[in-house]
């Protein structure tokens, strides 16, 4: 029997990050800065604007895809689960900041409009600014502190190396024993050492790579049916 319990979700290693100062100066990264009005890094990093400073990069081709966290989170706080009051979501970045949202937000639909408030989040810290209890707030702490904190036993691993489980079975593992269920929020390439040490499980729900809002779709859809929502 399934424990009734929030499905937690994370979202690992994503590649959302403002312009890190090595690459302040290139010209696609002033020029695009300058069309904004604002300083380089002031600006998200964003593969297709930037392509070519990204690839001056460490794990740059895991970086600059601001894109695969708003199709994800459009995705979770639009879902059926959410407005259940059944989810939680959370951002961890390449860089080690963690971006808590409250179930209630709702994300731009608009990628330029995401993008502008993902830039006043990194800059601010929260959003809105003076809200006594912001819908988005940013942290940078260890991924084992935030496991800690949001109070879950340990971490589930979706990755493609891992062993084959249905989703459904994943969900009700992750609901049964307490769980947080982690996806990478990157485009290509593996976790680092790091998170896969962090992992219980390693699962894999297919046998080949598959996009970020695919994986979390699934989870999502999964946990509807065992919660008995649709």
């Amino acid at each position: 029997m399934v424990v009734m319990n929030r499905v937690k979700i994370l979202l690992l290693e994503s590649a959302l990050e403002l312009v890190p100062r090595e690459i302040w100066g290139h010209p696609a990264v002033v020029k695009n800065a300058r069309r904004r009005g604002k300083s380089p890094g002031e600006t998200l990093l964003d593969l297709s604007l930037h392509y070519h400073a990204v690839k001056r990069l460490k794990d740059w081709s895991k970086r600059g895809r601001p894109d695969i966290v708003h199709i994800s989170l459009l995705n979770a706080l639009e879902s059926p689960l959410n407005k259940e009051g059944l989810l939680e979501t959370y951002i961890h970045t390449y860089n080690g900041h963690i971006i808590f949202i409250d179930p209630s937000t709702r994300i731009p639909r608009n990628y330029n409009r995401f993008t502008g408030l993902m830039e006043q989040l990194f800059m601010i810290g929260r959003v809105p600014p003076n809200a006594e209890k912001p819908l988005l707030y940013i942290k940078t702490m260890p991924l084992g502190e935030l496991l800690d904190e949001i109070g879950v036993k340990g971490l589930i691993l979706l990755d493609e190396k891992g062993e084959y489980k249905k989703p459904k079975d994943i969900v009700n593992e992750a609901l049964k024993e307490r769980y947080a269920i982690g996806i990478g929020g990157f485009p290509h390439g593996s976790f680092k050492d790091e998170t896969y040490r962090l992992a219980d499980k390693t699962y894999s729900i297919y046998q080949e790579p598959l996009m970020t809002w695919i994986v979390v779709s699934r989870i999502i859809e999964s946990a509807e049916h065992i919660l008995n929502i649709l």
